[in-house]
């Protein structure tokens, strides 16, 4: 596998701009529309939804298609939102997983470890390669309409150490996790798929609560982390994580140490979408050191970020040079992950008989 053009020709930066985007499709199958836009501009990876979903073979074969469209130099990572609870795309036959607020109830972090793993031998059974998970919030706010039992705590040593031993046993089967949604969206009253939310906390209670998980999954090898569409006042009035300079790269990248990819949240999201211009997005959002944008359906502005991430390598050296770096680190997670990965799982262990008593033990011991 190559790294993707370092040089600053227009054909590296079609290149660059591709593979800087996960982007979704419009359903079961693709379409022929979807079929020649994939083919034009070489996304970096794709993410399927409930949408996308009819039966677990179907799945495999959707993943498969889409990998066969893009160059074998190029790889694609295919995704998907897997948690289990209220955000799980592939349901029964697979392992219909409980919240993962149970799995933290049970407090035990062999078990959290194993239910990583187990659910990772899954999604990797599916075709896919990246699991959109583990969430790393703390679910501190009862007012919290889109977090709450997706954390396995309420409380950030408790959700620290069951992120970071699922983290491991996902990672452990091979299947890439993401630390999700950084640096914290569990003290928010807003459904940013909705709005922009706002967390307004003093810097220590931050470093105390928010980041706490996620130096913990840190520690733990995680992978990737994604950003949330969500404002801190006390580190930055100006601008949500996902396009915040002091965020992603003062702290996620120098003070916490974090080399690995990080995600943008969805781009789609109404937190940020028509709130600002989408050149905006991608170029604060480039020059904080977010790799890689999700684009989840809209073909229009898939084509649209497609173009702007083009132009601002061509009219802006530090967006070029933000490219190269995010071409480095796609590239060297590919290079773990991608190169010599272990054999991929038989579409006969979901929903075995392994897993389904880990879900039992969790509904078991762990609901509240």
């Amino acid at each position: 596998m190559n790294i993707v053009g370092l040089t600053t020709s227009s054909a590296d930066r079609k290149r660059r701009a591709g593979q800087r985007m996960v982007i979704g499709i419009s359903g079961a199958s693709v379409t022929a529309e979807e079929r020649e836009w994939i083919k034009a501009c070489q996304p970096g990876g794709f993410v399927l939804f409930g949408r996308n979903v009819e039966e677990p073979a179907q799945v495999l074969e959707l993943n498969r298609e889409l990998a066969s469209l893009l160059p074998k130099d190029l790889p694609p990572i295919r995704c998907v939102d897997q948690e289990g609870g209220r955000v799980q795309r592939v349901k029964a036959p697979a392992t219909v997983w409980p919240p993962m607020r149970w799995v933290g109830n049970v407090d035990d972090v062999k078990f959290t470890t194993a239910v990583g793993r187990a659910l990772g031998r899954e999604v990797r059974a599916l075709g896919f390669d990246l699991d959109f998970a583990p969430v790393a919030d703390v679910d501190s706010n009862p007012k919290n309409p889109i977090i709450g039992d997706r954390a396995f705590a309420a409380k950030a040593d408790a959700t620290g150490r069951h992120a970071a031993a699922f983290v491991r046993g996902m990672q452990d089967e091979g299947c890439i996790a993401c630390a999700k949604h950084f640096p914290g969206h569990g003290d928010t009253a807003t459904d940013t798929h909705l709005g922009l939310a706002v967390v307004e906390k003093d810097p220590p209670d931050l470093e105390q609560v928010e980041l706490a998980p996620f130096r913990a999954c840190l520690e733990a090898g995680v992978a990737t982390v994604m950003t949330s569409h969500v404002i801190y006042p006390a580190w930055d009035e100006d601008y949500p994580a996902t396009m915040s300079n002091k965020i992603v790269r003062g702290i996620l990248r120098r003070k916490m140490g974090f080399r690995g990819v990080v995600f943008s949240d969805d781009l789609e999201m109404k937190a940020v979408r028509g709130r600002y211009p989408l050149e905006q997005q991608l170029t604060e959002a480039s020059a904080a050191s977010v790799d890689v944008f999700l684009l989840c359906k809209e073909l229009n502005l898939q084509v649209e970020a497609f173009e702007q991430l083009i132009r601002l390598q061509e009219t802006d050296k530090a967006q070029n040079d933000a490219a190269i770096d995010a071409a480095k680190r796609w590239h060297g997670l590919r290079e773990v992950f991608l190169k010599d990965p272990p054999p991929r799982p038989d579409l006969a262990v979901l929903a075995s008989a392994a897993h389904a008593d880990l879900a039992l033990r969790a509904r078991a011991q762990g609901q509240a």
